[in-house]
């Protein structure tokens, strides 16, 4: 089989057996398996790798997009030194998801500002590359839809699409009042997930103002155990991490 042959048999196989990297890769890997003298199994590990990693970055990529962030927010682009309230050494373990494997909850509590949507964010996308199903949401959002689901009799199944993710991320809790019906509705997704998958949720109010969002104490109560029976609780403080930064940039 000449060289040709052969290059054209390789891309065709690739095609067939869905092997993008190595078709795009082929080429430049055999080259640099020739000059340095790789033996025929290093050459076909090398190739065979790369395409692995490829395809769980792509994997990575699909799940991140699939989570619905309103924007990209990673760790290294926090500035704890602006925040000192938060310790790195937690946000850093938490970066390693095993409360999502352990079905765990997060709470961030704080002032706006103070970096609770970055984090809450940050460490989601952390655990989608660690090969978690995140979802992501607002608080009035995720009420909203739920009671239009309900009114178009597929609650059932709305509550457990949300049920199936790893991780549902619920930002902007405590912003804004919440009707009952919404509120039952939210505690119903909550129930859905207790102690089998994680919840992690953003909140400008500390729990005991919570009553403003569930106006039924009961049902607030319920709510705050549901979101810190062996969780994890970070108080992110009062003072603006934006606003600091912000002062930094104009100084």
């Amino acid at each position: 089989m000449t060289e040709e042959a052969a290059d054209a048999a390789i891309d065709q196989a690739c095609r067939m057996l869905r092997l993008p990297t190595i078709r795009a890769r082929f080429d430049d890997h055999a080259n640099l398996a020739s000059r340095e003298q790789m033996s025929y199994r290093g050459f076909l590990a090398d190739l065979l790798l790369a395409e692995c990693d490829d395809r769980a970055r792509r994997r990575s990529e699909r799940r991140i997009k699939a989570a619905g962030f309103p924007r990209e927010k990673a760790l290294r682009d926090f500035d704890f030194e602006a925040n000192p309230n938060i310790d790195p050494a937690t946000i850093h373990t938490l970066a390693k998801s095993d409360w999502v494997k352990k079905g765990l909850p997060l709470c961030l509590i704080g002032d706006s500002g103070t970096g609770k949507s970055h984090l809450l964010i940050a460490l989601a996308t952390e655990a989608a590359m660690a090969g978690h199903r995140v979802k992501y949401t607002l608080a009035t959002k995720l009420a909203n839809e739920l009671v239009e689901a309900a009114d178009e009799m597929v609650l059932t199944k709305t509550i457990a699409r949300y049920g199936r993710v790893d991780l549902l991320c619920i930002d902007e809790l405590g912003y804004m009042q919440l009707d009952r019906r919404g509120a039952e509705l939210l505690f119903q997704v909550l129930t859905e997930r207790e102690e089998k998958a994680s919840v992690a949720i953003a909140s400008n109010e500390s729990f005991s103002g919570w009553t403003k969002t569930f106006t039924d104490p009961r049902l607030c109560a319920a709510i705050v155990d549901r979101l810190t029976f062996g969780g994890n609780i970070i108080e992110t403080g009062t003072d603006s991490y934006r606003l600091a930064h912000a002062q930094r940039g104009s100084a």
